[in-house]
């Protein structure tokens, strides 16, 4: 009984602190709103177009901002206190929301105003992204900050898994425009989780100056350490090809097994298993690049095995644990780069990694969509698999290295 309370202390230990407790129950709810508006806002332009292109277009549009400004967002995270950031972000998010969900029901809704939501949204995430991530250590320190950015991903992932079983309930006995609603009074959640917090409780970090040729500096900081350099381009490498889900897995569950329900059910099997890889990483102390290599492989595996499945069956089982492979690839890169990193350089870190993981998304979703478009949806997703394959052996290449490196300072 010992070993149990031992073990699920060690894996839930940064629920000791109660600003992270708030921000984590203030999120829950957030994020299974954001997968909500996710789910309805694919079949809503589904419904308008038919088309695998306009797919990847919207998460394209979503994610551009990231691509083209992520480092500024980074910057501002290192110059300002990220609880004020986070305040403006999440309320604008919301706004987004209600504004999408007034379109819907007075049915002034059409494609153009789709994405121009989904540009403006990644406007906002531009700047909340890197400030959420670096916040984390913020709320409960070094010591817990391994512990905590894995939390953080069981907590994003939860939001898949509850997110699109609620969202496909809703749509079928309301409406689409019922998931707008309810994901813009979900970040209500969020703000009051932040006014509770104590700021007394909080473990200062650093703030940068302002001075010329900052954003070079952290690109340059990121990509002269291989430590952040390989963990970052294999994020961005993986980022682009395999994490395009929101139109491979539609595409496959309406052109592939013919039933429309079966997206909601394969968003929901992936987020159940990141739920379990979230909490399988929140167990380790510290993250590891050969950690990080094995976990790429495996994802990729189980990649495969869902882009050849059979049935609905086998890819739902394989999607369980594509999920946990695939956050618990996410949460030990993200909590790699964070300890691995200066805090007066964390920001601009943590916007590289934004940018590689979601900004790669306009040069992925348009790619893929493409794919599928001129083959099929087991195409797109298999394109991934082996992208993520070989992810996992250019990092286990890099830990060999790293280790004979060591080993020939400890010889000298």
């Amino acid at each position: 009984m010992g070993v149990v309370s031992t073990f699920r202390e060690k894996m839930f230990a940064a629920f000791v602190v109660r600003n992270f407790r708030l921000f984590f129950i203030g999120q829950l709810v957030s994020v299974s709103g954001t997968w909500m508006q996710q789910v309805a806002q694919n079949v809503l332009i589904y419904q308008l177009t038919h088309s695998a292109v306009d797919l990847g277009f919207s998460a394209a549009l979503q994610f551009l901002p990231m691509l083209l400004f992520g480092s500024y967002g980074g910057l501002i995270a290192d110059r300002f206190e990220k609880r004020r950031i986070l305040y403006v972000t999440q309320a604008c998010a919301g706004s987004l929301a209600l504004v999408l969900g007034l379109l819907v029901s007075t049915h002034h809704v059409t494609l153009d105003r789709v994405f121009v939501m989904g540009f403006l949204l990644g406007i906002v995430n531009m700047f909340d992204n890197p400030a959420r991530q670096s916040f984390v250590q913020e709320m409960v320190g070094r010591d817990l900050m391994a512990n905590a950015v894995s939390l953080n991903s069981v907590l994003m992932n939860a939001g898949r898994l509850v997110g699109p079983s609620i969202a496909g309930i809703l749509i079928a006995l309301v409406g689409i425009v019922a998931c707008f609603y309810v994901n813009a009074a979900s970040y209500l959640a969020v703000l009051l989780a932040l006014a509770l917090m104590r700021k007394k409780e909080f473990y200062p970090m650093a703030i940068t100056e302002r001075a010329k040729g900052q954003l070079r500096l952290g690109l340059r900081y990121a990509f002269e350490t291989p430590a952040l350099r390989n963990v970052i381009i294999a994020a961005a490498v993986v980022g682009t090809l395999a994490f395009n889900f929101s139109v491979t897995l539609l595409l496959l569950a309406r052109q592939t097994f013919h039933h429309p329900n079966e997206y909601s059910v394969l968003l929901a099997c992936m987020g159940f298993g990141a739920v379990l890889g979230g909490l399988y990483v929140a167990h380790r102390s510290r993250p590891t690049l050969r950690l990080l290599a094995v976990l790429s492989t495996l994802f990729g595996i189980f990649m495969t095995v869902v882009a050849f499945a059979p049935n609905e069956i086998v890819a739902d089982v394989a999607m369980v644990a594509t999920g946990a492979c695939s956050i618990a690839f996410l949460s030990t890169a993200n909590a790699t780069l964070q300890l691995k990193s200066h805090q007066v350089m964390r920001g601009r870190v943590m916007s590289l990694y934004a940018i590689a993981v979601l900004g790669s998304t306009p040069i992925g979703s348009p790619l893929v969509g493409f794919i599928i478009s001129q083959t099929n949806p087991r195409v797109g997703i298999a394109v991934g698999s082996i992208a993520t394959l070989i992810v996992g052996l250019f990092l286990l290449a890099s830990s060999r290295r790293r280790d004979q490196r060591q080993e020939a300072l400890l010889a000298v």
